[in-house]
């Protein structure tokens, strides 16, 4: 039986999203650790029950069981303990998709230390960066030769990295995974004593995608996981027994949203396709062949998957789509349930938290909105001096912490004060992002407060420009920002993807302005369009609108611009 109802102080079945939000509160046991509390509990009381389903493009494909997953990860625990990993020692992993990520994690909890996965797209740098500011003492890497000559390239400037251990093939200075741990026993008894992990002990660290300025360190405890159980259970509907797929890269946060934690706790399985690139018809293959229940993935993939007749494919194992990352586009939600008869929930988080808003249960969707408030979020919409916008206006959402620390919200930024204090400043988690909350209290996302445009006295939302534009059949992508303009402060500017089979021209242009002037407020129209092969983006899949912007800081609006 799913764990989950050990997690929740009114054990019982909640009917609407109002009985949720009024009733749902969580509880923790005490010093709570996943992998002794979750993952070894179901092997006592399951060890049959089905906990990861991993294939890949070469045709390899396993399944394991939490007992099997309790025994490989004792074993790995066995291993980096002999290697001189203990409780606070920060570990990256780069581990793509790769199985042995689901090992490390939980042998990392079992020990104590500091989990830091990252992505696969890390250069010298990167890695520089991150092995210093965070004391990164191991990196365990997949065998991509490329990857690791990059980890290789930033060893003389990280000068706290002890340990190099490759998952795959021997390379020279690296230790063998795989061959250390056959060679391991699979026990690991939890620590005792001074090497007991406690509640609030540090357990996962995750550099931020980086929209602006460096990356930041967020820090999440071990009472982190238990604020999933809302993620999983009342967003992605996860089912005792069920298989949730989650599109993510274990280098992104959205890994532990998706693949693990809520997942687990909730009793249903995680499914993991280990691709060498992402083709919308394979992954409809995956869900059809393996019989996937919930599914979960960012708005992007979406825009992909409604590019195909998806009629070719059986994805009636699908209770529930979900996405998050980004604001979904009311014109892919139509579509996708134009296509299938199913709609997507959308949700909202950060990788400082679990999920914030979301379309909770059976709750009506309203395409474009992020959805209703988390249970175990108390937050509202206020203006610079903090006070409460009436519904409508458009503010920064903050999390109240009056009430307590709730589950899921990050501990910290990891070794900096000041940044933690000005995100909690004023008795609030600030987010960051500006939003609006609609008198029966959905929120609609309107952008980073760093890309609101200005224009002629006007707030304009990129995100809402984009969703016009993205109604056009010729815009694969887009990403508006404000360029400077003596006139109005900003300008508008769309920086457009196209889809196959369009082809930039002047005339393009002029039928999208014409489009866009037709759809909304004239003083929201793009006064500059560019056409180009790809978006800047973060790690995660982000656009970089900074990067867009601060390309652009130089631009003669007067030469370019379009007149109305």
């Amino acid at each position: 039986m799913a764990l989950y109802h050990d997690f929740l102080v009114e054990d019982r079945e909640f009917t609407s999203y109002e009985d949720l939000k009024a009733h749902c509160r969580l509880k923790a046991p005490e010093n709570f650790n996943f992998a002794y509390d979750i993952v070894d509990r179901y092997t006592v009381t399951e060890p049959g029950k089905r906990a990861l389903v991993w294939c890949d493009d070469d045709g390899e494909e396993h399944t394991w069981t939490f007992e099997q997953i309790s025994a490989d990860s004792k074993r790995t625990a066995y291993f980096l303990a002999s290697q001189g990993i203990k409780k606070g020692d920060a570990v990256m992993m780069i581990l793509r998709r790769r199985y042995e990520w689901w090992w490390v994690m939980m042998a990392l909890h079992r020990i104590g230390a500091i989990a830091v996965p990252a992505t696969d797209q890390l250069l010298q740098k990167d890695i520089e960066y991150r092995t210093n500011a965070a004391e990164i003492k191991m990196i365990i890497s997949y065998d991509n030769p490329a990857v690791q000559s990059e980890i290789e390239k930033a060893l003389p400037n990280s000068p706290t990295v002890k340990k190099l251990v490759t998952v795959g093939p021997s390379r020279e200075g690296w230790i063998d995974f795989h061959a250390e741990v056959d060679k391991c026993v699979p026990e690991f008894p939890r620590p005792v004593g001074d090497a007991a992990v406690h509640s609030e002990d540090p357990m996962l660290l995750y550099f931020t995608s980086g929209t602006s300025g460096y990356p930041k360190m967020v820090l999440h405890n071990y009472l982190y996981p238990i604020g999933h159980l809302i993620t999983a259970k009342y967003w992605h509907g996860v089912q005792d027994n069920g298989l949730h797929l989650a599109v993510s890269e274990t280098g992104w946060g959205k890994a532990v949203w998706g693949k693990l934690y809520g997942q687990w706790i909730c009793g249903s399985a995680v499914f993991v396709y280990d691709m060498h690139s992402f083709k919308p018809d394979k992954m409809l293959q995956k869900i059809a062949k393996y019989g996937i229940t919930t599914f979960c993935a960012p708005p992007t993939v979406y825009r992909y998957l409604i590019r195909q007749d998806l009629s070719k494919y059986d994805i009636s194992s699908v209770v529930r789509f979900a996405t998050a990352g980004e604001a979904l586009n009311g014109e892919v939600y139509n579509k996708f349930i134009e296509q299938t008869g199913k709609k997507i929930y959308e949700g909202y988080g950060q990788t400082e938290s679990t999920i914030i808003c979301g379309n909770f249960l059976d709750a009506v969707v309203r395409p474009g909105s992020m959805g209703r408030p988390s249970p175990v979020y108390d937050v509202s919409v206020v203006n610079a001096s903090g006070k409460p916008v009436p519904a409508g206006e458009v503010g920064e959402l903050v999390i109240h912490l009056d009430k307590g620390h709730p589950f899921g919200l990050l501990s910290g930024y990891y070794r900096d004060v000041a940044l933690t204090a000005n995100a909690f400043d004023g008795g609030v988690y600030h987010t960051g992002d500006t939003v609006y909350m609609d008198e029966d209290g959905y929120v609609w996302f309107v952008g980073r407060k760093d890309d609101i445009i200005k224009s002629s006295g006007f707030r304009i939302s990129p995100f809402e420009v984009e969703s016009v534009l993205q109604q056009h059949p010729a815009v694969m992508e887009c990403a508006v920002t404000g360029v400077p303009d003596e006139k109005r402060g900003q300008a508008v500017k769309a920086t457009i993807v196209l889809s196959p089979g369009y082809e930039a021209s002047e005339e393009l242009e002029h039928e999208l302005f014409d489009f866009v002037k037709h759809e909304t407020a004239l003083f929201k129209c793009p006064r500059i369009i560019e056409f180009v092969h790809e978006l800047p983006k973060t790690i995660s899949g982000k656009i970089r609108r900074v990067e867009i912007r601060e390309k652009d800081a130089g631009v003669d609006v007067d030469k370019v611009k379009q007149e109305f």
